[in-house]
């Protein structure tokens, strides 16, 4: 399998870039930066039932007439599919956490991207990327270099910057008293805090321990019909990166529902690495 090195300082430093954008300048993104793409989609396997695959064909079919709470997506020169295992029963939280490796990873390079995880045409995007028996493609983003101006249109869908209001950790956070958390848990709340979700109702929420965190939904309501529980897993890789910043590795443990994954760190190792790998990213 190839190796392709992760530099997790860099994807923490993309989170709070990481803007979700729907229009874009019609051409080609660089051939070193498809060459990235390419190579993390096919390297970066954090879970065997969930994968990546970057296109770089117009995805204006994949999104043809949909438009739903995201606005219509327009221009972009490739697209990433999402695709999981039918059967898993963590399938939706695995694909935020591979997704937004690889979103973040795109931001670093200067990319643009949204993910869409309904109002798409999962049929088509399925077409073009190739999808195994027992597969589907669950959620996708464009990927492109965004039109300098905001359009009229994103603005009234992100809610004039709205939609990057944030939750006070406070409704968020039960469990060790604030006053008492480690660097890696404040960074890591901090990070996860910053996750985007659909329509932004970031429905995480966290319980603190002295060394875990554990990642559950606020209800299992969905009026949406996206799952929370892969908002929860986008959450879970900023989680893990804050914790890498601070120099604490961990692993997750995935839960029964409302409850997601719970992370728990390994005092013994300090500069530890992602999911318990080698320092090279799989």
């Amino acid at each position: 399998m190839m190796i392709v090195a992760l530099s997790y300082a860099r994807w923490f430093e993309a989170i709070e870039r990481r803007k979700s954008r729907r229009s874009f300048e019609q051409r080609h993104i660089d051939q070193a930066d498809n060459k990235r793409l390419k190579e993390l989609c096919n390297g970066f396997s954090p879970y065997p039932d969930v994968r990546a695959v970057f296109r770089t064909d117009s995805p204006d079919e994949v999104f043809k007439g949909a438009i739903g709470h995201y606005g219509m997506i327009k221009g972009a020169p490739a697209f990433i599919a999402f695709i999981g295992d039918r059967k898993s029963l963590y399938v939706n939280e695995r694909i935020g956490y591979l997704g937004e490796g690889i979103i973040l990873e795109a931001t670093s390079l200067g990319l643009d991207t949204c993910w869409v995880g309904g109002f798409f045409r999962p049929e088509v995007a399925a077409n073009l990327v190739g999808t195994y028996r027992g597969e589907r493609v669950l959620a996708v983003t464009p990927v492109g270099y965004a039109k300098n101006n905001i359009s009229l249109e994103e603005r009234i869908m992100t809610g004039f910057g709205r939609t990057h209001r944030r939750k006070p950790l406070s409704d968020l956070v039960s469990g060790l008293d604030e006053s008492k958390w480690p660097t890696w848990i404040q960074k890591s709340l901090e990070a996860a805090r910053l996750a985007p979700s659909a329509v932004n109702r970031q429905p995480w929420r966290f319980e603190v321990a002295e060394q875990s965190i554990t990642v559950s939904v606020d209800n299992q309501k969905d009026k949406y019909g996206i799952s929370k529980r892969l908002d929860c897993g986008i959450a879970m890789l900023h989680i893990e990166l804050g914790a890498m910043i601070s120099g604490v590795s961990g692993k997750w443990e995935f839960l029964v529902p409302p409850k997601v994954a719970r992370f728990i760190i390994n005092p013994n190792i300090v500069g530890g690495v992602m999911m318990g790998q080698v320092k090279q990213l799989l």
